[in-house]
């Protein structure tokens, strides 16, 4: 595999023959999205894995929430700036890109959040999610209560919180294996 090619450093290759289930899985990311994401191909050398991942991503990025998904999006990619994690810096800028509509704020984001043209709800959101990645210790009742003094409620605050940890983790993940992002990424939303 040419080193473009690649989806980590690690030599973990997906099962041979993929189940049915997560074959029609990577069918229908290809259908939708023109492509089957790195970060699934990566945990496909492991099905229970993969499925543990895409069941918790899919809940917190795309279930039920007081937060659009755009607003998600937004805070992956500030918790992967303070992370400089380079796979979901370019995955998730290239949906903030697409769902707003705005390549710049796509870029904002991904440089320096506080630069963007935010309101006080989302500026909010995302100094809680950037406390979340820096000193998740520090945060106090004062942080919540600001969050609810801009409309969230406490389910908000959970699911700001969860999203924001997923992605701490995630981005851990892949630094540590070098995980590569589809190259489709980068010109999306431009």
């Amino acid at each position: 595999m040419a080193d473009d090619d690649r989806v980590t450093a690690l030599n973990l290759p997906p099962v041979d023959p993929l189940p049915e289930r997560t074959q029609k899985y990577f069918d229908i990311c290809e259908d939708k999205l023109g492509m089957v994401p790195n970060v699934l191909k990566a945990h496909a050398f492991d099905v229970a894995k993969l499925d543990a991942f895409t069941g918790l991503y899919n809940d917190l990025m795309l279930g039920e929430s007081g937060l659009s998904k755009l607003e998600r999006e937004m805070i992956a990619v500030v918790v992967s700036s303070v992370n400089k994690c380079f796979y979901c810096l370019t995955a998730h800028g290239a949906a903030v890109r697409e769902l707003s509509g705005d390549p710049v704020l796509g870029e904002m984001m991904v440089m320096n959040w506080r630069v963007a043209d935010l309101d006080a709800r989302q500026s909010e959101m995302l100094r809680f999610a950037e406390k979340i990645t820096r000193a998740s210790h520090e945060i106090v009742q004062e942080d919540r209560d600001a969050l609810r003094g801009v409309g969230f409620t406490d389910r908000d605050i959970w699911d700001i919180a969860n999203v924001a940890a997923f992605f701490n983790m995630t981005n851990r993940v892949a630094s540590a294996t070098d995980m590569r992002p589809n190259g489709e990424y980068h010109s999306q939303a431009r």
